[in-house]
């Protein structure tokens, strides 16, 4: 093939999730690691992977097991993102892996680690690379004989690339890791944990004066958890909002073990289903949103923005705070054009596709993991403005934004901002 492989968005909603052409299927053939996959695929790349992830336990340390090459590109991402005292290491070698000897060594690594820190750290989260996976090691029980000997918790992290598409793919393993430490407390009714996230939403979201004008005093996310006693305050809640997917098997197991019940809440563009997700959450905890004030200023956010710049043409990657499809539907819905999607195609996401569809039959949809992208060139309407660090690569003559920063974006506040962003693209201020 010599042309990057697509198919538009009206051909797709014909043949059907189930007939979704292997093209856009990861585990189907070689994939491309494309500026989106690379900080996915990484752990050490940029963004939460699986090692930053499971420090987010406070006061937490990590022991990686691995070769030497993940134990390089540890050390440049811990001292950039200011982990370079939470990270520790216990190197394979050859012989290492052929006959499995480290595992003899990790409780006494663990026990070095912890009399070596001025603070005995809260726990020990070791984390494993795919050369476990390989030889079926039951982490569960090496880390128990860790707890015996240094006397802390000790949570395995599972860095298994090669799970990526099973049931419990890497980064919602590491989310029910770092909530595994948790134990059973009394429950508030008047405290909730928001799910989802390696860091916190934007404090400008509507969600908060929402959740506490309904009498919810206590809202707690794991990325603002000051230190361990905060984190285990998390035990009181009276239920678990989740906003990411891959949170859900935590907040599975949060149920099993805990007794905190939880609500699933997508996050979406489309201010008239942000409202209807408002609506439902509010029946759901028995409460009332008044939330026609932060519509209506997102409202105006966008207008203005068509107002001024007209109906735009936008391509949409996946490298982003965002669901591609559903943004890409939301911005079609405001009358804007999307020409080019980036994204993975899942089951969860297809709705949004046959959506795309009925208003945009012509949308083309790539995928970021098909080999194929290699041969990506620009072709058909002009792009006015990219939406994602990938799609800003494709297109790099284009302003973009990459709306992928750590602070999450949610619901009303999330609109403003991203036509605030978008509006900064245009008039020069991002590329």
């Amino acid at each position: 093939m010599d042309n990057a492989f697509y198919i538009t968005a009206s051909e797709l909603a014909e043949l059907g999730y189930e007939n979704t052409p292997d093209e856009l299927m990861s585990a189907e053939h070689l994939i491309y690691s494309s500026p989106a996959t690379l900080a996915f695929n990484s752990p050490g790349a940029q963004g939460f992977g699986v090692k930053r992830a499971g420090l987010a336990v406070p006061g937490s340390v990590m022991l990686l097991v691995s070769p030497g090459c993940c134990g390089r590109n540890t050390t440049m991402q811990s001292r950039l993102c200011g982990y370079q005292d939470r990270f520790f290491y216990l190197l394979l070698d050859d012989t290492d892996i052929v006959t499995g000897r480290h595992l003899t060594k990790i409780p006494e690594a663990v026990r070095e680690v912890c009399e070596f820190c001025e603070k005995k750290p809260s726990a020990v989260m070791i984390c494993i690379t795919c050369v476990d996976a390989l030889l079926g090691t039951d982490m569960d029980r090496v880390s128990r004989k860790c707890e015996e000997l240094a006397g802390v918790p000790v949570v395995p992290c599972y860095m298994y690339a090669l799970t990526r598409e099973k049931k419990l793919p890497p980064m919602a393993a590491v989310r029910k890791a770092v909530y595994s430490l948790l134990k059973p407390q009394k429950r508030h009714s008047d405290a909730m944990n928001i799910l989802g996230f390696f860091a916190p939403l934007n404090d400008d979201s509507e969600i908060y004066e929402l959740l506490t004008g309904a009498g919810i005093r206590h809202i707690r996310e794991i990325s603002r958890c000051e230190d361990l006693a905060e984190y285990e305050k998390m035990s009181q809640a009276n239920f678990n909002l989740v906003l990411n997917p891959e949170a859900r098997y935590a907040a599975q197991q949060m149920e099993e073990t805990l007794g905190i019940p939880y609500i699933e809440m997508m996050r979406m563009y489309h201010i008239d289903k942000i409202r209807n997700l408002y609506r439902s959450l509010g029946n759901a905890i028995g409460a009332e949103f008044d939330d026609e004030k932060y519509y209506t200023q997102a409202k105006a956010a966008v207008e203005g923005f068509k107002a001024e710049y007209g109906k735009l043409n936008f391509a949409v990657g996946e490298f982003l705070n965002a669901d591609s499809f559903e943004l890409a539907w939301a911005l079609i819905s405001y009358g804007f054009t999307v020409s080019e999607i980036y994204g993975t195609v899942g089951e969860r996401n297809f709705v949004f596709i046959r959506k795309i569809a009925k208003l945009s039959p012509d949308t083309k949809i790539f995928s970021n993991l098909s080999p194929t992208m290699l041969d990506y060139e620009p072709s058909g309407k002009k792009i006015d403005v990219c939406i994602g660090n990938d799609a800003g690569y494709y297109h790099s003559d284009v302003p973009a934004v990459d709306w992928n920063e750590e602070r999450q974006p949610f619901g009303y506040a999330g609109v403003k901002l991203l036509f605030e962003k978008l509006d900064e693209a245009l008039k020069g201020g991002a590329k």
